[in-house]
């Protein structure tokens, strides 16, 4: 059995775990709200961008780009995300999951012969990826690609992706993210980034069905092979958003668990702690009167 001594010192031990896990809660709370803000700014760019993608697409035309056009896949490119820091819970483990269940849908589609490159975001999920052990799965870790990354960094490494795409050395790229909805609810989600698909155009231009006071110039094809890249990303950016918010959301529903397990185990040995004591009172009490009834 545990001394007061020992006790007092696990008791402060909890109840300091306890402040740390509160404060570190209400950082994550903080951060969220930011990428919150940071989803509402890139609204009206992505809005404009479904404006202008519906009434291009009602003109009724054929469409060529070569970042629709498909191919025969032989080599599939798969930029996954995760965490540069821990403590969020099952938060990395759940995409590399993903992840995994993804790689064999690809397969099963495609092949056992093709080849698949894994780009990981964020550290946690770069030692994560390591332990991919099929002989044709590989990892590319990219300098200055992480969870954290900005507007400039995400351009750019989407246009790398895009000139890869480009340039035949990959036929199919994918992001495997957690998607944010609310502080407590983030799904996991896959989405295509190239080639780009109708399905992908379509869901764009839902509600876009009035066209006929636009006059498009050069021509509707020109202007659509602008617009694609920056369609790509503004998806590519909202990505990177959404999995950053899901994160540190993540990682305030783990700080709330560990608070409330603190909070639990701080009873619990203030409960014990105090019935040592009282026994040890008790226990005194009787040794005085034992010795009065002596004398």
């Amino acid at each position: 059995m545990a001394t007061l001594k020992e006790l007092k010192i696990r008791i402060g031990s909890v109840a300091s775990s306890e402040k740390i896990t509160g404060a570190m809660k209400m950082i994550s709370s903080a951060k969220v709200h930011k990428e919150e803000q940071s989803l509402r700014r890139l609204a009206p760019f992505k809005d404009q961008i479904k404006s202008i993608m519906g009434h291009i697409l009602q003109t009724g035309e054929n469409f060529n780009s070569p970042l629709i056009e498909g191919r025969e896949v032989k080599r599939v490119g798969i930029v996954v995300y995760g965490s540069d820091d821990g403590l969020c819970g099952a938060y990395n483990m759940n995409i590399f999951k993903g992840l995994l269940i993804e790689i064999d849908r690809i397969f099963d589609t495609y092949g056992k012969e093709v080849e698949i490159v894994v780009y990981p975001v964020g550290k946690k999920m770069g030692k994560a990826v390591r332990n991919l052990s099929h002989s044709n799965v590989s990892s590319v870790v990219k300098d200055g690609i992480n969870s954290k990354m900005q507007g400039e960094t995400v351009t750019e490494f989407t246009k790398s992706l895009r000139d890869s795409f480009l340039k035949g050395e990959l036929d199919l790229v994918e992001t495997v993210f957690m998607s944010y909805r609310s502080m407590s609810k983030q799904s996991l989600a896959i989405e295509q980034l190239f080639p780009v698909t109708e399905k992908m155009l379509v869901n764009e231009a839902e509600g876009e069905t009035d066209n006929q006071l636009y006059i498009f110039e050069p021509d509707a094809n020109s202007i659509f092979n602008e617009v694609l890249p920056m369609f790509v990303m503004s998806t590519m950016q909202e990505i990177t958003v959404e999995n950053r918010a899901s994160e540190q959301a993540a990682r305030v529903m783990a700080m709330q668990s560990a608070n409330d397990n603190a909070k639990k185990l701080f009873d619990e040995l203030q409960l014990e702690y105090n019935k040592l004591r009282q026994q040890g009172i008790t226990t005194e009490l009787l040794d005085i009167l034992g010795g009065q009834v002596e004398r």
